[in-house]
């Protein structure tokens, strides 16, 4: 019954006519979803949650160590590098990352992160280490500090997450609609890492729940060069641990083609790839064929802070980078999505 049904979808979808035919798109989050939601942090921060308890929630595995002392990271802003003490740096992330309104805990957890990702991106191999822009972290440098964000980065002063030993690259992004995503998932071709898994995320799902519509033709020119033929819709095959989109199917009058799901979230402008696909011809909506088996998403009970958490090392970290995924030396990779929270 399950095959007919997607069967009577797609003839259904292919029947229609596709000048008349809106695609109407609807998902959650926003950001690759995996490692630390910030929207999260605050939901945790609020709830009474310490920095380290939050950081030891969405890096699994995980403990706080050292930097390394003197540390220095390489920016490229605009065609030049610059060279900036790692201190100083993380001060001019964590203001421009999150709102200094936020909870201390929050802000702690983002300056500890972002400290992290400064000295585990590889952006630009030998040339430099991060951009300053959202392709790694924002960065804006002294004129965005703030008296609250810089107290987060003096209390944290020097703390790195750390996975067996060595600094473990802390990808993060803006909100995560209630469950955040294995790394391989979202960074298609990359290698598993034990401390990037999906977690549920408590405190943050409703809120990030968005609605898109959009007309067959504009799709078409979205999807072009995957496209064969004229538009007939999306079929899902493969989601995440999350209902994130891992792998789907362009559907075209002269044949279908594959895409993944992060592909798609970037053809289509779409927040995240947790997406689900209708067709609305005239007042009729037809949900469009997922066979990816995932059951629908049901959001995790609120949990209590734990009763302890990870106590910080004082010994310096090596200064061995964690092993790069693929996608961390990629330039479409963005350590929050490319939106600031707030």
């Amino acid at each position: 019954m399950k095959l007919l049904a997607c069967a009577l979808g797609t003839l259904a979808v292919l029947a229609a006519p596709a000048s008349a035919s809106t695609l109407l798109i609807e998902g959650a989050g926003d950001g690759h979803g995996v490692g630390m939601s910030q929207d999260g942090a605050l939901g945790y921060a609020q709830h009474s949650w310490s920095d380290t308890a939050i950081l030891a929630h969405y890096y699994t595995g995980t403990t706080i160590g050292q930097a390394p002392t003197n540390s220095m990271v390489k920016v490229l802003e605009g065609s030049k590098v610059v060279k900036v003490p790692l201190e100083r740096y993380v001060r001019g992330v964590v203001s421009a990352e999150m709102p200094s309104s936020w909870p201390l805990a929050a802000l702690e957890a983002q300056a500890i992160a972002s400290r992290t990702y400064a000295l585990t991106d590889d952006a630009g191999g030998s040339k430099f280490d991060v951009y300053a822009d959202t392709r790694s972290q924002m960065y804006l440098g002294v004129a965005a500090e703030t008296a609250a964000t810089n107290a987060a980065v003096a209390a944290t002063s020097g703390q790195i997450v750390t996975y067996a030993g060595k600094p473990a690259i802390t990808y993060y992004f803006a909100s995560s609609g209630g469950m955040t995503e294995d790394n391989e998932n979202s960074f298609p071709g990359s290698t598993p890492e034990p401390w990037l898994r999906a977690v549920p995320d408590s405190y943050e799902t409703k809120s990030s729940s968005w609605k898109l519509s959009i007309s067959f033709a504009s799709a078409a020119a979205h999807l072009s060069g995957l496209l064969k033929g004229s538009f007939r819709g999306i079929e899902v095959l493969k989601r995440g641990v999350s209902p994130r989109i891992v792998a789907a199917e362009v559907l075209g009058s002269r044949g279908n083609s594959a895409v993944s799901g992060p592909e798609l979230e970037a053809r289509l402008g779409l927040d995240s790839a947790w997406a689900y696909f209708s067709v609305k011809n005239g007042p009729s909506v037809t949900r469009e064929p997922d066979i990816s088996g995932q059951a629908p998403f049901s959001p995790a009970p609120a949990t209590s802070p734990p009763a302890t958490a990870p106590a910080p090392s004082t010994a310096p970290q090596g200064g061995e980078q964690a092993p790069a995924t693929a996608a961390s030396s990629t330039a479409s990779t963005s350590a929050t999505g490319g939106a600031q929270a707030g």
